[in-house]
């Protein structure tokens, strides 16, 4: 059975309304991902770690509640948990602060066994952050000499902007190893001040990966693949209550959609065909949308049970 492996930050997200706080959920945007697969009956693994309080130990918990196997996620003594604050403006799209102390340099991470299709997801500044480059490159190599699917969310928020210059070469290498590159129009208004999807692909990715997902919030999700495929898909209209986990669950579905479809490392050397980029993006919708439908950062358990019966 092929299995999805994640590596990311954990996170307590606290949700505020109108400054008034109205829920507390575990997060982070791979977590994120792998917590709305894992709800979905994949086979899923978390690469972390949590702090060494009872924000930690809730996370691992609801890790494990969620059927993802928490085993190398790593708690170290006397460290904390991280905290965001994410403020709904009136629109439900979130503006974030995050309150991180972290031990980076005891950070050494164990890696779950990896074969030849598994799917590794990675991306957000933890995928460039210098502090812990070489226990993210370590899992890199891992998983491409292991013949695994490489995806890549770049995720790179406004608030590092002014490290873009010193996170460039980790970025690089990022795209360079992906097989899928997936980014958000805000993402590359940052990294390259480019809010066009032809012109950051051209530009920017396709001497990487020719594998590329534009998405832009409301409006449609743009596909590139080399020079064979360019569609845009229009996002589902959905009452959206929190915008917060849209894209991590876009990922989650576009990742199970490869694993229902059963698409290989082979057939993204070889180039997806229309019709399998339409099944997958068609996933990748649904499962943003359901994460939109409430003020929690992945799929809904109902949603889930679904999806484990459309997986049999």
């Amino acid at each position: 059975m092929r299995k999805v492996i994640g590596i990311g930050e954990t996170v307590l997200d606290i949700i505020f309304k109108e400054n008034k706080p109205v829920e507390a959920v575990p997060g982070g945007s791979i977590f994120n991902a792998i917590t709305s697969l894992g709800r979905c009956g994949i086979n899923t693994s978390f690469i972390s770690e949590a702090g060494n309080d009872h924000v930690g130990k809730y996370i691992v918990d609801f890790l494990k509640d969620n059927g993802v196997n928490a085993d190398n996620v790593t708690t170290f003594p006397d460290s904390k948990s991280p905290v965001s604050l994410a403020f709904l403006n009136d629109k439900n799209d979130a503006d974030y602060i995050f309150y991180k102390e972290h031990p980076y340099h005891l950070l050494d991470f164990t890696y779950p066994e990896i074969k030849p299709d598994d799917i590794v997801i990675f991306g957000s500044f933890y995928a460039v952050n210098p502090m812990i480059r070489p226990q993210v490159l370590g899992l890199l190599d891992y998983a491409r000499s292991h013949g695994a699917i490489i995806y890549y969310d770049v995720n790179f928020r406004p608030a590092h902007k002014d490290e873009v210059i010193k996170v460039t070469p980790n970025l690089i290498e990022n795209l360079d190893y992906a097989d899928i590159v997936r980014g958000s129009h805000e993402d590359f208004a940052t990294l390259y001040k480019k809010e066009d999807a032809d012109k950051v692909y051209n530009a920017e990715i396709s001497f990487y990966c020719k594998q590329f997902i534009y998405t832009q919030g409301s409006q449609p999700v743009e596909v590139r693949s080399g020079r064979t495929l360019k569609k845009s898909y229009p996002v589902l209209d959905t009452n959206v209550i929190s915008t917060i986990g849209a894209g991590d669950n876009f990922n989650a579905g576009f990742i199970f959609g490869m694993l229902k479809h059963n698409i290989t490392r082979a057939d993204l050397e070889q180039g997806l065909t229309e019709e399998q980029w339409d099944k997958l993006i068609n996933y990748a919708l649904m499962f943003s949308a359901d994460c939109c439908k409430d003020i929690f950062n992945y799929v809904s358990k109902e949603f889930g049970e679904k999806m484990k019966e459309e997986a049999l």
